[in-house]
């Protein structure tokens, strides 16, 4: 089956997905090996891996360069990848981008926002498309932040719209981030296609978290959504600290 059967018979299976994000070959190869659902290799490379402030300056050959890098980790998870900013601004141009993400690895790609020609012509070429709505990182300058999205009945209703052009585009998923709960849950429950939440309530088909804030690895930045499963930022110190010590008693 395709990823998108893969996924629409999940949904009607009951079972929801669990998506991580991966920068590199250690990490993906221990995601791969933990059982998870899907690796998506983020534009959120910028800020957790090159400690930029936004995503906003991610390259096409940097997400090229960790793609492949996760790409060696991995034997059984689909592996989707981000195309960054200004790489899809007409469906020629995201056709020519996604294919090189395709030839460096990726068996989907994910895009932010209500472009339903770009869908339609990366899924007709016969690659895989993640949809991605609410708040949308790309256009944090332009918004000003990260705001909630769904608030206002006019602003759900545009989402609902919005939701179902995708699909009928041809994406094979959803991310919902940062989208009010009751409006994720009746998206989740009007498409066929899995919804995947991000800080979107517990009634989306799935949930996708940037694996460093899982895992507690950059206390200096925590959304209010995360939930860490770990501290491991600490133990990493210790070991460092640690091992300074024994260099200078030596």
């Amino acid at each position: 089956m395709t990823l998108k059967e893969n996924l629409i018979s999940a949904k009607a299976r009951g079972r929801r997905q669990a998506w991580l994000t991966a920068y590199d070959y250690p990490s993906a190869r221990l995601l791969d090996e933990s059982g998870i659902d899907l690796i998506l290799v983020g534009d959120s490379l910028g800020m957790v891996v090159l400690g930029q402030k936004d995503t906003i300056d991610v390259t096409l050959d940097q997400m090229i360069h960790h793609l492949k890098a996760v790409r060696r980790g991995v034997t059984r998870a689909p592996v989707a990848v981000d195309l960054p900013f200004h790489t899809y601004e007409t469906p020629d141009q995201a056709l020519a981008n996604a294919r090189c993400l395709v030839d460096a690895g990726a068996d989907a790609v994910k895009l932010e926002g209500l472009l339903p020609d770009q869908i339609s012509l990366l899924v007709s070429s016969g690659i895989e498309v993640i949809g991605h709505l609410g708040m949308l990182p790309q256009q944090v300058r332009e918004e000003g932040g990260y705001h909630r999205k769904g608030k206002t009945d006019s602003e759900a209703e545009a989402l609902l719209l919005a939701s179902l052009a995708l699909q009928k585009a041809g994406c094979c998923a959803l991310v919902l981030e940062l989208v009010e709960a009751p409006l994720s849950r009746e998206i989740s429950r009007q498409l066929d296609i899995p919804t995947v939440g991000i800080g979107s309530g517990p009634d989306c088909n799935g949930q996708i978290l940037v694996t460093p804030d899982l895992l507690g690895l950059q206390p200096w930045f925590r959304p209010s959504f995360v939930k860490p499963k770990a501290d491991l930022a600490t133990p990493f110190q210790n070991a460092v600290k640690e091992f300074i010590a024994e260099v200078q008693a030596s």
